[in-house]
């Protein structure tokens, strides 16, 4: 898979297989953990220079105040994407759009227009069929028995079907766009973000747009189209609800896969998932801080010279959050390498910080409190079907996960 990527990639100009290893630190990891060269590198400078090619200068933000201070900068940092164009091989026609790449006034009034369907009231909506969702893939596998593929059968239905119940996706089309996540899904697989690899994403959900143009449903494009009418193109709505495929699908797919793994590692949380669900909250809110699949922000540029934790950054240069080598920071609490189910919830960066954070923070939080507790409840003697360091996990990827996870229910 990642071969298939990498020649893609290649053909259009893109390639992380010319950065050095150093470049590549940050989306490194030993099982579940960032290595340990990116403690190191937090605790020398929490801000450091970033080797990479093609005569950029970029720096990496590891530590937890200097992230906060570069996410909320949105005055002096840019997510513009056009910032990107030319550099490595990318061209304005690989523009994402979406909010990661957008500055205000655009991101300011596209996420004006998303806030309402993200609010915790329109989000309840969601919870029975979250539930729904939850217990036919849990039917499924014990239907299966014996060994499932967890990743397959549990991690990337959940938040695929959930996405479509958001977006309003008519009910005949969830095959194809089961497919488009799952193919999605495949080509980050352990390589990144890939610009080119969005294009049959956005010309998938430019179809979906026209439909819901012409007869608006309940979901997330339809109320767009109803209330903002031609004041949001289609184009802006393909981009927001792939951001919303993008952030949704991926991220929480790999929480639900490496989560279990956590479970099935330690059988005492495993027990307390599963007979609290006050304990599967607590849970949840420092699994999200010690996973931290997102592990690096969406680039920024400097708008003007800035001065970031003792550093001198210079306008135009790229900057890399480490949401990672942040919330492992010990300005975070006590042994922030560690994984504790029992601590007290952090402000962690897991979603980002600022005008940037995740929008689908809360609906990421309901699918992962719903679904850890089901799971362990329905299988109380869920297994590894593999020695754990037999698991396949991605070697370089800004979402981190896992290709699969084989694990016997019975």
């Amino acid at each position: 898979m990642g071969r298939r990527y990498l020649a893609r990639a290649q053909k259009k100009g893109f390639d992380l297989s010319v950065l050095p290893d150093s470049a590549l630190m940050p989306l490194r990891r030993d099982g579940l953990d960032p290595v340990p060269e990116l403690g190191a590198t937090r605790a020398e400078a929490p801000v450091s220079r970033l080797p990479l090619p093609f005569g950029i200068t970029a720096w990496l933000v590891t530590g937890y105040g200097e992230a906060k201070e570069v996410l909320a900068a949105t005055d002096k940092f840019s997510n513009d994407y056009t910032n990107l164009v030319g550099k490595a091989g990318l061209s304005a026609e690989q523009n994402p759009g979406g909010l990661g790449f957008a500055d205000p006034p655009d991101h300011t009034r596209l996420r004006k227009m998303l806030t309402p369907e993200f609010t915790m009231r329109r989000l309840n909506r969601l919870t029975p069929r979250i539930d729904e969702i939850i217990a036919e893939q849990l039917d499924a596998m014990e239907k299966d028995g014996g060994t499932v593929d967890l990743m397959q059968s549990f991690a990337l239905p959940i938040p695929s079907l959930t996405i479509c119940e958001l977006l309003g996706v008519p009910y005949e089309d969830r095959d194809d766009f089961q497919r488009l996540s799952t193919v999605r899904f495949d080509l980050f697989a352990g390589a990144g973000a890939s610009f080119g690899a969005i294009s049959e994403s956005l010309s998938y959900l430019l179809e979906i747009v026209k439909k819901q143009r012409a007869e608006p449903g309940d979901g997330l494009l339809g109320m767009l189209v109803r209330e903002h009418g031609d004041n949001i193109s289609d184009q802006e709505l393909a981009g927001l609800a792939d951001g919303v495929l993008t952030g949704g699908l991926e991220t929480t797919a790999s929480m639900l896969a490496l989560g279990a793994i956590v479970l099935l590692r330690d059988r005492r949380t495993f027990e307390l998932v599963r007979d609290s669900d006050d304990a599967a909250r607590d849970f949840v809110e420092e699994l999200l801080r010690y996973l931290t699949v997102v592990q690096v922000a969406f680039p920024r540029f400097a708008r003007e010279d800035v001065t970031v934790g003792g550093q001198e950054i210079a306008k135009g240069d790229i900057v890399f959050v480490s949401l990672s080598g942040a919330n492992r920071d010990a300005a975070l609490g006590d042994d922030m390498e560690s994984f504790d189910p029992a601590r007290p919830a952090t402000q962690h960066l897991a979603f980002g910080w600022g005008a940037h954070r995740c929008i689908g923070a809360e609906l990421a939080r309901m699918e992962l409190r719903a679904a850890y507790p089901a799971l362990v409840r329905r299988f109380p003697d869920l297994r590894l079907d593999v020695e754990p360091e037999q698991l396949s996990y991605r070697r370089t990827s800004i979402v981190y996960g896992v290709d699969t996870l084989p694990v016997r229910v019975k």
